[in-house]
């Protein structure tokens, strides 16, 4: 039997805001939680917070994030904080941590497993992780990577990169009361019954194909031998749209980069022009990828994420969901304003359970059989826990 809480405040002071997620979690659950999941924006001060949350409803296990836009299925701001409480009888939880995700992923990655429980341990047949990373730090396609490699394929992972209200200067993962950056956590979920991770994004190529031909990290420097932003400054001029190379955050929202892999594209938010004519992303892309801009609709965009929500419902295998975890861009979430409340209630819907929770990141993981895996960014990830 599994117990969930979702949980929501927009307290001003950072320890009230941990008293009342906590105090909202005790009156919800019996006893302890075994996990809590939090969420919270930049302006707290999140030591304060995670203090005054574990002191009130001591959790068998706190990770989360720094994030940018909260929500639950009933409640949604900026600059507020939720958290997801766990009681199960049929999962048991851990929580890994690496640190120095910039300057080697593979440590970070043998860190986090070296604290799982189910590596060795063949008892729970079912395997999943909550990855939440300091994205700012960059390589987290990389660090997927190096996590399916250390559990030896063995784990599914869903989560996403930490977020900062959309200012993108410093971002935090959290590991019990610790805040740290350019570090990585994951709630390792070892379950006797299925868990569902659905993946999916509303976009479509409006542009021809071109390929990468010079790039630093994430930073586009030609396309085709052309440089990066004449190309986007062409397609703008094509599909009559407005491209200012001082301000091109407006234009990029909804003209992204798509790079062509054989399950679909991947997306990529373009964030800032150079003086030399580069276009800098928010994730690396590969060296000689084939690209395209992409577009979409406020109206694919909550159609993505009512079937990423069913995809995740299914891998429960017949069982419902007793609550869920959902992450989206906050690329989406600054491109759709206040439509993105249609988003966030097409996911419920799909759903069925008024208990999720999530929040707006800055990139997110998907890494699961007959699903879109990786690091991404303007696309729904949806993880599903069993009742």
């Amino acid at each position: 039997m599994t117990k969930t809480a979702a949980v929501f405040t927009t307290a001003d002071d950072s320890s009230v805001a941990g008293q009342e997620l906590g105090q909202q979690i005790r009156r919800q659950i019996d006893g302890q939680p075994d996990a809590v999941v939090v969420f919270a924006s930049a302006r707290y001060d999140h030591t304060a917070l995670l203090h005054a949350l574990e002191e009130t409803c001591q959790p068998g296990v706190l990770v989360g994030s720094s994030s940018a836009g909260e929500f639950t299925g009933k409640s949604r701001a900026e600059g507020s904080a939720c958290a997801l409480a766990i009681q199960s009888s049929t999962m048991r939880f851990a929580a890994g941590l690496g640190t120095g995700v910039s300057l080697d992923r593979a440590a970070a990655a043998r860190a986090v497993v070296s604290m799982f429980r189910g590596v060795q341990n063949s008892d729970y047949p079912y395997r999943t992780a909550l990855v939440m990373t300091d994205a700012l730090a960059g390589h987290a396609d990389d660090l997927i990577e190096q996590l399916t490699v250390a559990t030896s394929g063995t784990y599914e992972f869903a989560g996403g990169g930490a977020g900062d209200d959309a200012k993108f200067s410093k971002t935090h993962v959290f590991h019990g009361k610790r805040v740290l950056g350019d570090a990585v956590v994951a709630l390792e979920i070892l379950s006797q019954k299925p868990l569902g991770i659905g993946v999916q994004h509303g976009w479509e190529p409006a542009s021809e194909a071109y390929r990468v031909t010079s790039i630093e990290g994430a930073r586009i420097l030609t396309l085709d031998g052309y440089p990066a932003a004449d190309v986007f400054e062409q397609h703008a001029e094509a599909t009559k749209q407005r491209l200012d190379r001082q301000d091109p955050l407006p234009f990029f929202l909804h003209n992204i980069v798509g790079i062509e892999t054989a399950a679909g594209h991947r997306l990529r938010v373009p964030l800032a022009i150079g003086s030399d004519g580069s276009v800098t992303c928010a994730a690396e892309i590969p060296a000689g990828a084939t690209v395209r801009i992409m577009k979409t609709s406020s109206t694919s965009a909550a159609d993505a994420a009512a079937t990423a929500a069913r995809s995740a419902v299914r891998g429960l295998h017949g069982d419902r969901p007793a609550a869920a975890l959902f992450f989206d861009c906050v690329a989406t979430r600054l491109r759709l304003g206040d439509v993105f409340g249609f988003e966030l209630n097409a996911v419920r819907d799909a759903l069925g359970v008024s208990d999720l929770v999530g929040c707006n990141t800055y990139g997110q993981i998907a890494r699961a059989d007959g699903q879109f895996g990786g690091f991404h960014n303007c696309t729904a990830v949806v993880l599903a826990l069993p009742q």
